[in-house]
């Protein structure tokens, strides 16, 4: 994994820290303008969950929770990966759609190990709050793609 604007890959202290607050300033974006990449915060948030599933104790309850939830909180970075890349305004469309989708699922995955492992509740209800916004995100894109009409050709 190469972190954006230095071309160093980050050793595995340094990646365990990332989904910490002091990593998740906003950067420069290309044109000069602030904000966050989305593709890197989707990303952040992945490996977020990933590291607080490692950390859940693995019982009957659990691990089916773990397995739903780190395939539909990765998702919502490999999807919006895939907008990003689309070649149409319908697949974009697509795309970001199964985005939002994902980010509610994981909010409801969330929901399910705080009350199955009353030890990780907190740290699930601040995930789940990230979750709740990349949702929110996702949903207000996809508002503007579907009323948006494309502009006539010639």
């Amino acid at each position: 994994m190469l972190l954006p604007g230095n071309g160093v890959r980050p050793t595995n202290d340094e990646t365990a820290d990332m989904g910490h607050p002091e990593h998740t300033e906003p950067r420069p974006q290309p044109g000069g303008r602030n904000g966050f990449d989305l593709e890197e915060r989707t990303a952040r948030f992945g490996e977020e969950v990933i590291r607080v599933c490692r950390e859940l104790p693995k019982t009957v309850i659990t691990e089916p929770l773990i397995r739903q939830i780190v395939r539909s909180a990765t998702s919502v970075g490999a999807n919006y990966g895939e907008a990003d890349d689309a070649v149409s305004r319908k697949e974009f469309r697509q795309k970001i759609g199964t985005c939002k989708k994902e980010a509610r699922e994981t909010k409801h995955w969330l929901r399910m190990i705080a009350a199955a492992d009353p030890d990780h509740a907190e740290r699930s209800r601040t995930l789940w709050r990230e979750a709740n916004e990349l949702h929110m995100i996702f949903a207000s894109i996809f508002r503007k793609v579907s009323t948006k009409k494309p502009k006539p050709k010639g």
